[in-house]
């Protein structure tokens, strides 16, 4: 995504995620061909929201950095745009794989209440918001953007030193399960160094809590560390020995290590066949 600015907005403010906002834009192809125009013809601007699947990401990500009042030349390729099937507009068909040209103007925007700005109680019906909003994401199999949604409910409550003890209490179990659902997530997107870090959070507040070990197992045998992997399982075990979900998952940790076993024996089997081969070759030549 290129964003070449043709006329200057004001001030420095810049849309955040879930900020409405009002843009004029006309969309074209290589050729000149318009196939989308909004926000000047009935004198409303077009509005939608920021971080909410409602435009192209492209266009998503070039509003979210510009300011009120800029005019803006935008370049999207197919993966931030209509991607590798033609796509019906307004005005036009996009054919498929289609680098797109937007002619933007941020008319103006009205930012959602950053957590400074907020109090407590404020933060944690935020927090609880956003965890809702990760959830049906997670649901829809959106786990990029629900990740996103669970470390900015986290984000909410992380600080809770003016939190009362009610308070952090409702804090903490936000915590813990944004951390857990955001593990989920990066364990589907394979991010599994994030997922072992979240667990481990999730751990430090709650040492006990089945579901960080075991998803911290998982994260474990991914980065094939194994021992870790099953000091987790057997804790977890500990705690809920009739948990059929930690069990598989220590089933298939024994499968792992007797693979891993197998690989070894085979390595230092080739190893020393070469050795024995080379010490041949040696008496040989002496």
């Amino acid at each position: 995504v290129l964003k070449k600015t043709l006329k200057e907005g004001e001030g420095y403010e810049r849309p955040n995620d879930g900020t409405v906002v009002q843009v004029k834009l006309t969309g074209k192809l290589h050729d000149g061909i318009v196939f989308t125009r909004k926000g000047h013809d009935d004198g409303k601007p077009y509005e939608f929201k920021i971080n909410e699947e409602q435009v192209i990401d492209g266009l998503d990500r070039a509003v979210k950095n510009m300011k009120k009042g800029e005019v803006a030349l935008v370049t999207i390729h197919p993966e931030y745009a209509f991607g590798s099937s033609d796509s019906s507009q307004d005005l036009a068909v996009v054919p498929a794989n289609s680098v797109v040209y937007y002619e933007v103007e941020l008319v103006s925007f009205v930012k959602g209440n950053e957590s400074w700005d907020m109090n407590t109680q404020e933060k944690i019906e935020a927090a609880g918001k956003k965890k809702e909003e990760g959830n049906a994401l997670f649901k829809a199999g959106k786990y990029e953007r629900a990740s996103k949604r669970y470390e900015k409910a986290v984000g909410f409550v992380e600080y809770d030193s003016s939190f009362s003890d009610e308070e952090k209490q409702q804090a903490k179990v936000l915590k813990i399960t944004c951390n857990l659902n955001n593990a989920a997530c990066k364990l589907k997107l394979k991010d599994y160094k994030q997922a072992e870090k979240l667990c481990t959070k999730v751990l430090d507040l709650d040492s006990k809590n089945v579901k960080a070990l075991y998803r911290r197992a998982q994260a474990y045998i991914q980065l094939v560390d194994l021992d870790s992997a099953e000091i987790d399982i057997k804790k977890a075990l500990e705690i809920e020995p009739d948990n059929r979900d930690v069990k598989m998952e220590y089933k298939l940790l024994k499968e792992k290590v007797r693979e891993y076993n197998k690989k070894d024996a085979q390595f230092y089997s080739n190893i020393f066949a070469k050795m024995n081969k080379f010490e041949q070759v040696k008496s040989n030549v002496s």
